[in-house]
């Protein structure tokens, strides 16, 4: 995967893919990217890319014509037409479905907005998705293309240490992960519960399933009316309920 963010601000990016899971994934070769300031875009001879809005208003907005120009130089490289993605208050809530759907993609392209918003033909006529991670408003897009690329690059093949820790993460199987324990076996008089120590294979992973349906119902209940549930797991989770 290739990954190109057009941001006013690449320095707010740089960390990010230089630390963690993001750098290891650049190691392992699982994607590459490049930061793009689309001020280098801009034909206004002072280096404007924003304006006042038509019809009177607070704030200024972003000019189309150097973002036009910045992803036109970025399709002109490349193999087949990218995802473009612009991250916005407006678009469509974020969810682990749609990290799972981007994965899949080769070339994905973000645009970071800043002041009161984006001009409208920029919306229409450019971006295939719109993309909210949370309905609140923040200074520019930049936090949120990090948030979206880091759950992305950390389902690529190989980016993570063990390819199933991706796949029991919350929300990919419908439900919260069920807890996590490690050693000491025994901390300050609070023990880890027995059937994990164990060894019997078959009845943790009954009770790690079970244990993300009680959590779920705890904690997203909503959750439950889409989880793909076997009908034994249906049977037990009534009962669940009932004994509450």
């Amino acid at each position: 995967m290739h990954i190109d963010i057009l941001t006013l601000f690449p320095e707010m990016l740089e960390g990010i893919f230089e630390a963690s899971i993001l750098k290891k994934a650049q190691e392992k070769e699982s994607f590459t990217y490049q930061l793009i300031n689309f001020r280098d875009y801009t034909e206004n001879k002072h280096k404007k890319v924003d304006d006042y809005p038509y019809g009177g208003g607070a704030g200024m907005v972003l000019t189309p014509q150097p973002v036009f120009d910045a992803v036109d130089a970025i399709q002109e490289k490349a193999n087949k037409k990218p995802r473009i993605i612009l991250m916005c208050p407006q678009g469509e809530p974020y969810t682990q479905k749609k990290a799972e759907e981007l994965a899949e993609e080769e070339h994905l392209v973000f645009i970071c907005g800043h002041y009161e918003g984006y001009d409208e033909r920029i919306r229409e006529h450019l971006v295939t998705d719109e993309i909210s991670i949370g309905d609140y408003v923040l200074t520019g897009g930049e936090l949120g293309a990090m948030v979206v690329v880091d759950s992305v690059v950390r389902l690529l093949p190989d980016a993570l240490g063990n390819e199933a820790s991706a796949k029991e993460d919350s929300f990919s199987t419908g439900l919260l992960e069920h807890p996590h324990y490690t050693r000491p076996a025994n901390f300050r008089g609070m023990a880890v519960p027995e059937i994990l120590l164990s060894g019997d294979h078959g009845k943790i992973a009954e009770w790690r399933k079970k244990e993300s349906l009680k959590r779920t119902l705890q904690r997203r209940p909503e959750l439950i009316q889409e989880a793909a549930l076997t009908d034994a797991e249906r049977e037990w989770l009534n009962a669940e309920i009932k004994n509450k």
